[in-house]
This record gives C-alpha cells, sequence and structure tokens, in this order.
C-alpha cells in the first residue's frame, strides 16, 4: 500500500513550447534570464527550468508550483516578467500536469487563447525528491 501526501496530490507541472520569434533569439534569451532570476528570488514555484532549441528556434520551460496558490501567486508577482518574455515569442503548446483548480483553468484558457488552449493530464504516481 502507497501513502501519498498532499503535496503530493497537489503538486502542478507546466510545460510550456514557446515559438521564439525570428530575429528575437537575443532578446528572448535576456528576457527569459531577467524572468528566471526574479522567478529564483521572488517566485514560488519549487522549480523553474528554460531550454532554447535554437536549431528549430523552440524554447521549452518547465515549471513545478506546489499548488493552484501558488500559481496564482506567480502570476500577480511576475506579470511584468511575462509580458516581456512573449514579446520575443508566441506559446505554441502549453501542458499541464496535475490537476489545478477551476479558478487557474480558467487563467490559463484565458491568458492562452484559442491560438494554444492547454492540455490537462491528471496525476497518475509519482514521487518528489528535492534536496536529498
Amino acid at each position: 500500500m502507497t501513502m501519498n501526501t498532499a503535496q503530493d496530490q497537489t503538486l502542478l507541472i507546466f510545460r510550456n513550447t514557446m515559438r521564439i520569434t525570428d530575429g528575437h533569439l537575443d532578446g528572448f534569451r535576456a528576457a527569459i534570464a531577467d524572468a528566471v532570476d526574479f522567478a529564483r528570488r521572488h517566485g514560488p514555484q519549487l522549480m523553474v527550468e528554460t531550454f532554447v532549441d535554437e536549431e528549430r528556434m523552440l524554447a521549452h520551460s518547465l515549471q513545478i508550483y506546489r499548488d493552484s496558490d501558488a500559481v496564482r501567486l506567480h502570476w500577480k508577482l511576475a506579470d511584468p516578467y511575462i509580458q516581456e518574455v512573449m514579446k520575443h515569442c508566441r506559446v505554441e503548446h502549453f501542458e499541464v500536469f496535475g490537476e489545478p483548480d477551476a479558478d487557474v483553468r480558467e487563467g490559463l484558457r484565458t491568458g492562452l487563447g484559442d491560438q494554444a488552449p492547454p492540455s490537462y493530464a491528471p496525476r497518475a504516481a509519482g514521487f518528489l525528491r528535492f534536496g536529498s
């Protein structure tokens, strides 16, 4: 028998695939570095990692949140940084792993619009091992 903690059940993982606008690679890199630095110092995320595929002009951002409240706090604190990053790219695909509350789902739907509606995959099993 496996026991899950409340944290295990509410973790949210976001995977954002962004198409970098032609001629904006340097601007994207600068904006994403500023945004990640801000998140490292002030954000509620447990993890943020961004990877750039220059050949295909795609960026992949992975973020782990404790719960929906952490997502809302991130949006509140980081909106200027998010807007700056979005000057250099567009979201191609947004995946949510876990089950955010209705408010966060609506915020994602509204923020991403019809261009890149998020996909959702509820948690089946797993564990988190940070700081070991």
